[in-house]
């Protein structure tokens, strides 16, 4: 048998190098190049030379020095610096004079120099600060201070201990009721008495009730706000 002669042997490399067709039914022809298909098996044949691309690790940043000090230099000069004391939107507005100064375990001390001592509590109505004894509505009771207290634990007084809000005009909006050092609920009957008055009730220790008192009279005025509270040394223990 006769050898191809090199003339064949070009031409059939020739037609090789052309796009070949697959056909995957007898109407829908498939066309590779010979080219694509020879480079994907080139790929996936497992050749260890080839890498894949990773990209290339970010150097981090690099953190400012810890200060040795706490010495932030000289103050500042300049007008744009924020003063604090400013942000105070009650800075210019007077304390009622029956602000209180000092809750003591016996008494109180008001912004305006009164003095409540002896274990008396204070009621502040209208601007105007009383002497408040509350246990003195309470008759019939071996230790009327403690008597306060109902059984379930719950503040309450008879309506003659609250006579004072009945009578002033106009009646506050609300009233905080500072309990000694403690928070103690305030009994239905009591409640429901000074909310049929219009006025609101807003019970906490005595501290707490102090410090809500000024800010609240500061803001709205000694006529929509009132205090009824007892000495922080009271215990109905």
């Amino acid at each position: 048998m006769l050898s191809p002669s090199p003339q064949l042997l070009r031409v059939l490399r020739t037609s090789i190098a052309n796009d070949y067709v697959l056909t995957s039914g007898p109407s829908h022809p498939i066309r590779h190049s010979l080219s694509s298909r020879l480079s994907y098996r080139k790929y996936s044949s497992g050749n260890t030379n080839i890498t894949p691309h990773r990209p290339s690790r970010v150097a981090p940043r690099s953190q400012p020095p810890k200060p040795q000090t706490h010495d932030r230099g000289p103050r500042s000069d300049e007008k744009t610096q924020t003063d604090f004391a400013e942000l105070n939107v009650f800075g210019n507005i007077p304390t009622p004079a029956t602000a209180v100064d000092a809750c003591l375990d016996d008494g109180f001390h008001l912004d305006n120099g009164v003095k409540i001592t002896n274990g008396d509590g204070v009621l502040l109505v209208a601007g105007e600060a009383f002497a408040w004894r509350p246990w003195q509505s309470l008759k019939n009771t071996d230790n009327p201070r403690k008597s306060m207290v109902n059984e379930k634990g719950q503040f309450e007084l008879p309506e003659e201990a609250w006579g004072l809000l009945s009578l002033v005009w106009p009646r506050p909006d609300i009233l905080i009721i500072g309990l000694g050092s403690s928070i103690i609920p305030l009994s239905p009957q009591t409640k429901r008495h000074v909310n049929s008055l219009g006025i609101r009730v807003d019970v906490q220790d005595t501290r707490n009730a102090s410090a809500q008192f000024n800010l609240l009279a500061t803001e709205r005025g000694v006529t929509e706000v009132a205090a009824a509270m007892i000495p922080v040394g009271w215990s109905a223990r």
